[in-house]
């Protein structure tokens, strides 16, 4: 894993070094074991290292024989020795062990169709000298980040905004629709950022840049063909794919390890991968101080059964308030939580440790209708349909068991299961999420709100759904937008890639294997959710690697002590700084005198509301983002030309 960045210009005015120093160096948390420049007349290409494969021959950028062909990659092949073994049968020669080598051959001999053949995580930057284009892509679902801006017929492109910002020839703004998105579904949807003009590259797309114009196509969409009946062999199958691709993920020359939360999904590939490891597995998790959110005596249990080392981060209220300055620069997003706090930590714990690669349970929810949400759609159709009924109560106590909400039958069952939409709604499974986030909103400023120009992003969401959409299955509907608007925009980005490549980690995640997901998606719904009990076949499945303590254990969510964090004694300055009148003024998103009435409440331990922390949160992030990223200027020190792994240049003079 590593970061890329690079600059294609319309014209051949070249691209200096400094300025790909400094993009790298905005970015060297993600690579430090190494970094490289490619440097020509019109496109230069940036790349700093994390050494997982072919530690002694694999730095970037990498060209092909001729030098016609350099590439620019972050992520992992996980087919690389199958794709190799294939290309040499073709007649291509390599020289490292590289799957990064793969990917130029690849497109050598398939163009832009390599894509449908890579089994992995990854966004890449392929320069073509002969045709004079850039090839950008990202994988399927969105693992690996890139984000890229046009001006002036140039292209900036990085694994992070920091890269683009860094270059000196693009400016921090804030997009107004992409903060409203932020407020709404957790993360902007893509190509929308917080930031006017840069664009996130969507998942499962590429992208052709050639003089001055980019184009942008879908090579993979998610699709749900449900069959009627579950096929005779499904465990087989499922037993399969899953060892398959722990196989695939456990390919290293460095140690894999695994994260533990002590739930289903993590215990099955830390088992898996403890059963492939050549060595005792290492395994992390996450024990917080307060017992609402602790799980570590699952997680210990876990570890025990598999045999791993095990450590520890401890997270407590002072530690989440003191840290969620870097957290945010990382994410560099507004955040309506502060669960990728620990996680922060988690991967400071682990390579502090030695260990750079584990494997990690995300996908599995999504893949297998793991979440509340999967099961709220039936029990709010049942409200809907008796809204006097007698089992209410008792249906919110099984789908919450982890939480105590006062007043059961009062407002919050009322906005949550009444008011949040009918499910003629294509947007019914979500809406109760996006209406709770959307409250935030109820904090700006009359002059923020004009200048939304009256747009609805709940509105233009329900307007771009594919026509296919609309043949699912209400479970499946809310599965795919459980995919396009919290996994890749949140979990995978501000709470996984950004938290991990913080400290040089790189997460693995199994049940993202698109072939698993294409055997999941097809199944029928009753077999992933059966009643209100979550994720059925993978737990039929999971008897055959797990105790049954364990495989039984029912769904809690990851969360972590939000709004709270930020008010307790001795409480960091920087939080009452951003909180004043003249900086929510300053910014001009939030109304002071409307922030300074939840403030007091969040001062007084009245905020108990999931409204009023979420909006705590998502004001005091705000402030915060922009202080980091727009008012604040964005100074690095270039990584030089003198200590670069590679300097390759296109046989003109390289610009310095």
């Amino acid at each position: 894993m590593c970061g890329i960045a690079g600059i294609a210009r319309q014209s051949r005015a070249g691209v200096t070094v400094d300025s790909l120093g400094r993009m790298a160096a905005a970015i060297r948390h993600r690579g430090p074991d190494g970094y490289g420049f490619y440097v020509g007349r019109r496109v230069g290409l940036a790349h700093v290292r994390l050494s997982i494969i072919d530690l002694a021959g694999g730095a970037q950028p990498l060209t092909n024989e001729d030098g016609q062909i350099v590439v620019s990659y972050n992520g992992e092949i996980y087919n690389h020795p199958e794709l190799r073994r294939q290309l040499e049968e073709r007649g291509h020669v390599f020289r490292t062990h590289s799957d990064t080598e793969v990917l130029v051959h690849g497109y050598e001999e398939w163009g832009t169709e390599v894509l449908h053949r890579l089994n992995g995580q990854f966004a890449f930057a392929i320069y073509d000298r002969n045709r004079e284009t850039v090839f950008v892509a990202r994988d399927r679902f969105g693992v690996r980040p890139l984000f890229y801006a046009q001006r002036n017929g140039n292209f900036y492109f990085g694994s992070e905004i920091k890269a683009i910002l860094a270059s000196g020839e693009v400016e921090a703004t804030l997009d107004q629709r992409g903060l409203d998105e932020v407020l709404t579904f957790w993360g902007a949807r893509p190509p929308r950022t917080a930031f006017d003009g840069i664009a996130s590259l969507e998942p499962g797309t590429y992208g052709i840049w050639k003089d001055g114009a980019l184009w942008l196509r879908h090579y993979y969409e998610l699709d749900y063909p449900e069959a009627s009946d579950e096929p005779v062999d499904v465990i087989e199958q499922l037993d399969e794919l899953m060892l398959r691709s722990v196989g695939m993920r456990m390919r290293a020359d460095v140690p894999v390890g695994a994260y533990v939360s002590g739930g289903l999904d993590s215990s099955i590939t830390a088992s898996l991968a403890a059963t492939a490891s050549p060595h005792t597995l290492r395994s992390f998790s996450i024990a917080f101080e307060d017992p609402r959110f602790d799980e570590s005596v699952y997680q210990r249990e876990v570890a025990a059964a598999i045999g791993s080392i095990h450590e520890v981060a401890s997270i407590g209220s002072q530690s989440i308030a003191e840290i969620f300055p870097k957290v945010l620069w990382q994410s560099e997003t507004p955040l309506l939580r502060t669960a990728p706090v620990p996680m922060y930590q988690l991967a400071k714990l682990t390579k502090q440790s030695g260990i750079k690669v584990v494997l990690t349970g995300e996908g599995a929810d999504e893949l297998f209708l793991g979440y509340d949400l999967f099961k709220e759609v039936s029990v709010r159709r049942f409200c809907l349909r008796r809204p006097e009924s007698v089992y209410r109560q008792r249906l919110f106590d099984r789908l919450y068991p982890y939480l105590s909400v006062p007043n059961r039958g009062g407002e919050f069952w009322r906005r949550f299961f009444l008011e949040a939409g009918q499910p003629s709604d294509p947007l019914f499974s979500h809406l109760p999420r996006f209406l709770l986030s959307s409250r935030t909103k109820e904090f700006y400023t009359p002059e923020f709100r004009t200048g939304l120009g009256g747009i609805d992003v709940i509105a233009e969401l329900r307007a771009s759904l594919p026509t296919r959409f609309f043949a699912w299955s209400p479970l499946n509907r809310a599965a795919y937008l459980e995919m396009t608007t919290l996994l890749s925009t949140y979990l995978l980005s501000s709470q996984g890639d950004r938290m991990a490549m913080a400290h040089g980690v790189e997460g693995r995640f199994p049940f993202l294997d698109h072939r698993l997901f294409e055997f999941a998606a097809a199944l029928p719904t009753g077999s992933r959710l059966r009643g209100l009990r979550e994720k059925e076949v993978l737990r039929r499945w999971a008897a055959r690697v797990l105790p049954p303590r364990i495989k039984a254990r029912g769904k809690q969510p990851y969360r972590a002590p939000d709004a709270p964090s930020f008010f307790t004694s001795g409480a960091p300055e920087w939080i009452a700084d951003h909180l004043t009148a003249d900086a929510l003024k300053r910014v001009g998103v939030f109304s002071p005198m409307a922030v300074a009435g939840l403030l007091r409440r969040c001062r007084s331990g009245l905020a108990t509301s999931f409204r009023e922390n979420q909006a705590m949160v998502g004001v005091l992030s705000t402030q915060l983002w922009h202080h980091q990223f727009i008012e604040s200027a964005h100074r690095v020190v270039p990584l030089g030309a003198g200590k670069a792994s590679v300097l390759l240049g296109d046989n003109a003079p390289i610009l310095t």
